[in-house]
């Protein structure tokens, strides 16, 4: 399927890149995050995408304490689990840019058979794969998440993180929202997870 497909495909016509920068300044979002084909679907409803926007900028920069290595492992299990093409994409390149290796992001696809994760990574990839699963984190999973971090604001990040990507993962598949233009889907090597065959 061609990229002009795609966007066709989503089930919310896309603004073009002007209407999104006009109505994001009445919701607060800079233009990056307006160009964005998922705030492009969003700022149909300014104030909806403005209030998302906020949660997701406080998560990922202004005011979070939880290390940026432990959200990404999150949201990249997310976008695995799920089969959201646009999350794993979007998330790829910003994990990379953080510097975290290709074998980490990628083992997160089996986490359980992989060495290269140490018991606060392990914490929040069995927390993520519990609400994944069955809606809340196992008691087991709650301790270890505690003795792992020591800290109860990163906890709390960390079942909001869940539960902040968990949603986009649902939003974007719900509303079809394409890749941008020139962006690889499924990185680095096309594999496509069961769920979203």
């Amino acid at each position: 399927m061609t990229i002009m497909d795609d966007k066709a495909k989503c089930r919310v016509r896309l603004l073009s890149k002007e209407e999104a920068h006009h109505a994001a300044q009445e919701a607060g979002i800079s233009p990056m995050m307006a160009d964005l084909n998922v705030f492009r679907a969003l700022l149909h409803h300014p104030k909806l995408a403005g209030a998302l926007n906020a949660q997701l900028s406080m998560l990922m920069g202004l005011g979070n304490v939880l290390d940026p290595r432990l959200r990404e492992l999150i949201i990249m299990r997310i976008g695995w689990e799920t089969g959201s093409n646009y999350e794993w994409t979007q998330h790829w390149r910003g994990a990379k840019m953080l510097g975290i290796p290709e074998n980490d992001l990628l083992s997160v696809r089996d986490w359980k058979s992989a060495s290269c994760f140490d018991a606060a990574d392990q914490a929040v990839l069995q927390a993520t794969d519990d609400i994944l699963q069955d809606g809340k984190i196992a008691i087991q999973t709650w301790t270890k998440l505690e003795n792992a971090l020591n800290d109860v604001q990163q906890v709390l990040e960390v079942v909001i993180a869940i539960c902040n990507w968990r949603t986009f993962s649902q939003l974007l598949m719900s509303l079809e929202v394409p890749l941008e233009d020139d962006v690889e889907s499924w990185p680095p090597d096309s594999i496509i997870p069961a769920a979203a065959s």
